[in-house]
């Protein structure tokens, strides 16, 4: 996967494969101890111990449309490349939650790319989930809820194109506020 929001589009999905009614995604960059890392947890049907052990094989997947399964795998990899580490903690009918981190300014690391397209297509394809995500660079710090969103709205839909629209570019905004590049 070419870049983080890829990562973090696969994960969701994951978690709606997984019927999670909420999916949070808290992602924090330390400039200060050269770490980003991104936390995913989800209220879904979670795995058994036997299925957590196998998830970051990449020719084990519970897809029934092909063989292979790369998402974990290769953000395990991507985050031990830089030197950070994977963690996945899984309790079944309670949930799952994926942390990688990665050294932040290390070549391999992947950029962010299209962090508010990946979580917006998310949202808009799953309506009735509520997602959060917050985004800590150093003490500043963004937030966004679906329930706050949804709140606001009305009795427009999430999925309307103009509230994409204007959703993409609030998110984009407010991670220039405080600090976030999503080309790096």
């Amino acid at each position: 996967m070419k870049d983080l929001s890829m990562h973090i589009m696969d994960i969701f999905q994951n978690s709606v494969s997984a019927s999670a009614s909420l999916i949070t995604l808290d992602i924090v960059e330390d400039t200060h101890d050269n770490l980003l890392r991104l936390d995913f947890t989800d209220n879904g049907k979670g795995m058994t111990i036997e299925m957590a052990k196998k998830v970051t094989d990449p020719f084990f997947t519970t897809r029934k449309t092909r063989n292979v399964g790369l998402g974990l795998p290769l953000l395990k990899q991507n985050a031990e490349r830089t030197g950070g580490f994977f963690k996945l903690e899984s309790e079944e009918g309670k949930g799952t939650k994926v942390t990688a981190q990665f050294v932040r300014d290390h070549l391999d690391r992947p950029v962010f790319g299209d962090i508010p397209g990946a979580i917006l297509l998310t949202v808009i394809a799953n309506p009735d989930i509520v997602f959060t995500y917050s985004h800590k660079k150093d003490e500043k710090k963004y937030y966004f809820s679906t329930l706050e969103v949804k709140e606001a709205l009305g009795d427009v839909p999430l999925n309307d194109p103009l509230v994409y629209h204007y959703l993409h570019e609030m998110i984009a905004e407010n991670l220039n506020e405080i600090g976030v590049s999503l080309s790096s």
